[in-house]
């Protein structure tokens, strides 16, 4: 299995070295960006499966980056973080993208690295899933493609 890619957009140098530090040794490759306007740059240029997004960056809302961000890496994992949560940021995250909402600080680690986990495995699934209906939709198309060359050419068109 390839290591996972991810990116932290938070704009406290400290939330993004100590998330650097805590998911490097969990395994992943971290990279950071401190503006919405850097995260969408990065995203253009680089692969990555999950992103994890502070609500307020000094150029944009978080929910705003979610929507930028969209057509970077449509497949990739979004998870809103905030340290003002509220019902109103949870369902303007989730109407625009999000696929997660998680406050900080972060004081329980083993949830925040569980989320992340089950998250990744989801998009892990759901891309096995999407491979095999392309296989599928590939070896029909070919079947047919086979059959229609075997009946010959068609006589009312000639």
């Amino acid at each position: 299995m390839d290591k996972k890619r991810i990116l932290v957009i938070d704009d406290d140098e400290h939330i993004r070295q100590s998330m650097t530090s805590l998911l490097e040794l969990e395994g992943y490759h971290v990279d950071t960006a401190k503006t919405g306007a850097e995260a969408v740059e990065k995203s253009k240029l680089n692969f990555y499966n999950l992103a994890l997004i502070d609500i307020r960056l000094p150029d944009m809302e978080g929910t705003e980056l979610l929507t930028a961000m969209r057509d970077t890496v449509p497949r990739m994992v979004k998870i809103i973080l905030t340290g003002y949560p509220s019902m109103n940021n949870a369902i303007d995250g989730v109407n625009k993208g999000a696929d997660g909402y998680l406050t900080k600080p972060v004081t329980d680690i083993d949830k925040f690295l569980q989320t992340i986990k089950e998250h990744l495995r989801k998009q892990e699934e759901s891309e096995h899933f999407s491979e095999e209906k392309i296989a599928d939709f590939l070896k029909t198309r070919l079947k047919r493609l086979e059959a229609k060359e075997s009946e010959g050419p068609d006589p009312t068109k000639s």
